[in-house]
């Protein structure tokens, strides 16, 4: 026979560039487990419907674990020659159980088994990267307990805006967090959809059972319609968006603690141990890791874009051009995990330079929204209000001071009689006091969503 799955249609040998064009087993080896997985499942429910006898069934199982084992050991030599893993492993099982290991093909096809290959997978994937992410929130939430008592400057437009409590800033970063871990769990759903058994593109005119394969490989409904299945990438496009706003998420962190590690901010001090130095100038502490964690997020973004394109025009049903969607997949999952990986640690042993926010955490005006709402609840109108503070800040950039140094005449222009009122309202400490809605970075806000935090996250 020959060694191609397809070959009984072809009178001759494949070319060997062919061959070396076509092979998808330098990518898809890695598929293996799950390849045993689906197969040992699909052999059971043959067996189920009487296609294979049980004792045949067993000893499919038996011998795909035994390939499985020396996949691990590195004892299975891979060849272009066969294309893929699901061949390789097919041809082993036939060296092992001769035509019995012909018959676990039967009322299958690559293009099913591969899709169900696939997403059981990134099932896999999306359970790891959750996890990933929770314990990269639970460093944001220790941070935020650790660094409770220290007020931030908090910035739009990299410009000075208001003060918060570094507890908000933190927590800031676990929301995201929490919606990236919600979107792959939404994504999860349209994963868990058992492609097993459309076959080629139509169905199999042998008698299976496909909610016997669902239930033994734990997807949650079987897919409607086998032109659909054969076809369908959306739940790739829609996991590698997933990792993509993940990595947007690392990438803006990276570039914010970059900018804090400098000499001109110097908020923060990195670990040692997550940063390197230069080859000529021996003072350098580099943050390599966050640099490279914000680099790495074009190539997510770039597979996106690249499946995207690589199904934007393709007829129904299967067209090898799907080949083409595991280089994208597996580089996008492994980039975002060793981004986590090494993200949580960092956040857990990098510090506040406490004394030097401390020092200018009063510069900047910090504290003029504040005022001027001060001014609305004392009944001036937003407007006026807004155009009062306004000219104070002038006043002060003139004078060369901060807006508690004004005299309290300066205030009394805008509300006779408040100015005692007013400047309780001044300095960053009594602006966060003075935050209220819901959400805010009120010090009482801040507290309560940490509390939730650190329950939802099992914190301490």
């Amino acid at each position: 026979m020959s060694q191609k799955t397809w070959g009984g249609r072809f009178s001759g040998e494949t070319d060997r560039r062919v061959e070396a064009f076509t092979e998808s087993i330098t990518i898809d080896r890695r598929l293996y487990r799950q390849d045993v997985q689906a197969g040992q499942a699909h052999a059971r429910m043959l067996a189920h419907v009487g296609l294979l006898t049980v004792p045949e069934a067993a000893s499919i199982c038996t011998a795909l674990n035994e390939i499985a084992a020396d996949i691990e050991a590195d004892r299975m030599e891979f060849t272009i020659s066969l294309e893929d893993v699901h061949t390789h492993i097919e041809r082993a099982l036939i060296a092992k159980l001769g035509d019995l290991g012909r018959k676990l093909h039967t009322a299958r096809s690559r293009n099913d088994q591969v899709i169900t290959d696939v997403k059981l997978w990134v099932r896999e994937a999306i359970d790891g990267l959750d996890e990933q992410l929770a314990e990269l929130q639970r460093a944001f939430v220790g941070s935020a307990v650790r660094e409770a008592d220290v007020i931030l400057p908090g910035y739009t437009h990299l410009q000075r805006a208001q003060p918060v409590p570094a507890g908000h800033y933190f927590l800031a970063y676990v929301e995201k967090f929490q919606r990236d871990r919600e979107r792959l769990a939404d994504c999860r759903k349209r994963v868990n959809i058992l492609p097993l058994g459309a076959a080629a593109l139509a169905g199999t005119t042998l008698p299976i059972d496909r909610d016997h394969v669902r239930g033994a490989l734990g997807f949650d409904s079987v897919a409607r319609n086998s032109l659909d299945v054969s076809s369908d990438r959306d739940f790739l496009l829609e996991f590698v968006f997933a990792l993509s706003v993940i990595a947007v998420h690392l990438s803006g962190w990276a570039e914010e603690w970059v900018i804090w590690s400098t000499t001109e901010f110097n908020f923060i001090e990195l670990p040692d141990a997550f940063c390197t130095g230069s080859s000529i100038m021996p003072h350098k502490k580099n943050p390599d890791v966050l640099e490279l964690t914000r680099g790495k997020a074009g190539r997510v973004i770039g597979a996106l874009q690249q499946l995207l394109v690589l199904v934007k025009g393709l007829p129904l049903a299967y067209n090898r051009d799907l080949q083409e969607d595991k280089a994208a997949l597996f580089d996008a999952t492994d980039t975002v995990a060793a981004c986590l990986g090494v993200a949580a640690p960092l956040v857990e042993q990098t510090k506040l330079r406490r004394e030097v926010i401390a020092s200018r955490i009063d510069d900047g005006f910090l504290d003029a929204t504040t005022l001027m709402e001060r001014f609305i609840a004392l009944g001036v109108p937003m407007r006026l209000a807004h155009e009062a503070v306004g000219k104070l800040v002038r006043r002060c950039e003139v004078a060369k001071c901060r807006l508690n140094d004004l005299p309290d005449e300066a205030f009394e222009e805008a509300a006779p009689g408040s100015a005692a009122t007013i400047r309780s309202a001044l300095g960053s400490a009594n602006a966060v006091a003075a935050f209220r809605s819901y959400g805010s970075a009120a010090p009482a806000q801040v507290a309560v969503q940490l509390k939730f935090w650190q329950d939802r996250l099992g914190v301490i």
